[in-house]
């Protein structure tokens, strides 16, 4: 399949244009440059500071314990590039980059009832040569003393290739390499998509700009539904509200990992003192309301989230609450997964939405695959087509399995 770009007849302003500066619109103009380092590649990003981006405001963390071999194999990608800016996203010139990546496990817990999807998913991972253990419940409280391991039947642990790191830092970091190889980043919000012929010709901004591109993505996160809706195109991606709590105990529990608990609560540690932590968890599905301010839930935390804390950790009876922020979820209701490539519907506007929680992580992967389509046609490196956004026309799921 021949590239969108190859036909001089499309070159006009500009040749890529992105919707969206966050960590999936500088990836993707990162590894569209790197292809081709003549490509002109503009991103609209109206906030260059990402005070609400969900990049910013997320916990930012990576794992490789999911249940599809492909976001398995998209973490093992992205693992590099947030350990390793220093090499990966080093800008000439300019101050090394650092995530602050702190390599700790994740640790998903299961009751009897969520055992045959952990131990479905482990045979996933381990397939695809993910370092993970099961743990039955004598090794659990062995290895975590400060474990309440009541009602647990077992345990998936990462043993390498998963932690957490600054979320903002790596977007910056992506963000500059991207302007390092030519992109060009204007502080201007799309406010209409002009189309023609069954694809999008010119995108209106808020700056009073007409651009002309030959192709365009859609990469503005929370608002992705949005920019969308200005082709005429329905997205199940909502702006979903989440509560990060940060925390301190009376007394130090030590370095734990980043657990997921059966009620869906997390918490993992914050710092080396042993005593700080952060925690959330998801509202049911019934109090799940999109597009809620950006203020933290703080009467969740009395109500849901510390009775919960402290059944699984005795320690946390003593916790208090330091402080709390908000930040979205860019969330895909249909499968929980994200929408990636071209709609049926246009034929030059490209998508790359809708992560569930997983976007940060899979970033790199992301955006390099969607360069790769965009340019070349086809994806040749890692075959990201079973998250084809045509998947919604077509009543195709690609489901991410959890565990509660």
């Amino acid at each position: 399949m021949a590239s969108m770009l190859t036909n001089p007849e499309h070159a006009t302003r500009t040749d890529l244009l992105v919707i969206g500066g966050g960590v999936m619109g500088c990836a993707t103009a990162l590894f569209a440059l790197q292809l081709d380092p003549n490509l002109r590649v503009r991103v609209l990003e109206p906030d260059p500071t990402y005070a609400r981006a969900s990049s910013a405001l997320s916990a930012g963390s990576i794992r490789q314990q999911f249940s599809t071999a492909l976001n398995v194999q998209m973490s093992q990608f992205g693992l590099a590039y947030v350990s390793q800016p220093e090499t990966l996203l080093a800008v000439e010139g300019e101050p090394t980059p650092s995530t602050g990546f702190i390599e700790s496990g994740y640790l998903f817990l299961a009751t009897a009832a969520g055992m045959p999807v952990l131990e479905a998913n482990h045979a996933v991972q381990r397939e695809q040569g993910a370092p993970v253990a099961l743990l039955n419940p004598a090794e659990l409280a062995q290895r975590f003393a400060w474990l309440n391991v009541e009602g647990l039947a077992g345990a998936s642990l990462g043993l390498g290739g998963e932690g957490w790191f600054d979320g903002y830092m790596y977007t910056r970091a992506l963000r500059a390499k991207a302007q390092s190889l030519g992109a060009v980043f204007s502080t201007a919000r799309a406010t209409a998509l002009e189309r023609a012929a069954g694809r999008i010709t010119h995108a209106l901004t808020d700056t009073g700009e007409r651009i002309a591109a030959a192709a365009f993505v859609n990469a503005a996160g929370p608002w992705a539904r949005s920019v969308a809706a200005m082709a005429g195109i329905e997205l199940p991606v909502f702006a979903r509200r989440r509560t990060v709590f940060a925390l301190r105990c009376a007394t130090s529990v030590g370095h734990t990992p980043l657990v997921i608990d059966t009620s869906g609560m997390w918490f993992r540690s914050e710092g080396h003192s042993g005593t700080q932590f952060i925690a959330g968890w998801g509202p049911r599905e019934e109090d799940d309301a999109d597009d809620l301010p950006l203020e933290p839930e703080l009467q969740a935390f009395e109500e849901h989230v510390w009775p919960t804390l402290a059944a699984r950790v005795p320690a946390f009876e003593a916790l208090r609450v330091e402080h709390a922020w908000a930040g979205y979820y860019e969330f895909n209701p249909i499968d929980h997964n994200a929408l990636l490539g071209l709609h049926p519907a246009c034929s030059n506007l490209y998508f790359i939405n809708g992560f569930s929680g997983h976007g940060l992580q899979h970033a790199a992967a992301a955006g390099r695959g969607l360069a790769e389509l965009i340019l070349h046609g086809e994806y040749r490196s890692l075959d990201l087509s079973p998250l084809s956004v045509a998947r919604l026309g077509e009543e195709r799921r690609y489901v991410e399995h959890n565990i509660i």
